[in-house]
């Protein structure tokens, strides 16, 4: 183990050795929000049926269910993440398009808090995924989730990325 921390890690003590949750008592209530984008490669004969198919399967409307999934990973976020804090969420958006033989889902979260809402973007986009995968599994095991990532965030210290198109997350 490293005995000198890198100063830019928040979540461990001066020794780098015990993690802890930030304090973050001390920040400014602002309005947060963040975005989020995961990339679902299907077969190129798989994405048709689906799209021939409505993206229905034997376990259903395989978009809505994901959707649904992945509002539900947004809050469930500082339960399956450690160190992220609770947050009082006040929107969630989860958008899927079908691009060529790709689902690319992007997740908006919105919070006025002390603390940044990426972890949950992330973690919805990656919920969508995964609920994408498992829909449809029994036409292939053969799709890829790839390109998790943080488009942008506003809010708190310091905004991140592009500026983010607004969303329905109010």
């Amino acid at each position: 183990m490293n005995s000198t921390p890198s100063p830019a890690l928040s979540h461990v003590d001066a020794t780098g050795e015990s993690p802890r949750m930030v304090d973050i008592g001390d920040k400014d209530i602002t309005e947060r929000v963040a975005h989020a984008q995961a990339r679902l490669s299907f077969p190129p004969d798989v994405a048709q049926s689906l799209s021939d198919a409505g993206f229905m399967t034997k376990k259903g409307a395989v978009l809505t269910v994901a959707r649904i999934a992945g509002v539900m990973g947004v809050k469930a976020t500082p339960t399956l993440i450690p160190l992220c804090h609770p947050v009082a969420l006040a929107g969630c958006t989860i958008d899927i398009t079908i691009e060529g033989n790709d689902a690319v889902i992007d997740c908006r979260v919105k919070c006025t808090g002390r603390t940044g809402v990426e972890m949950e973007a992330l973690t919805g986009a990656s919920v969508t995924a995964l609920t994408i995968y498992d829909m449809c599994k029994a036409l292939t095991h053969d799709m890829v989730i790839r390109d998790v990532r943080l488009l942008g965030k506003k809010g708190g210290r310091r905004d991140f990325g592009s500026v983010l198109p607004e969303t329905d997350a109010s």
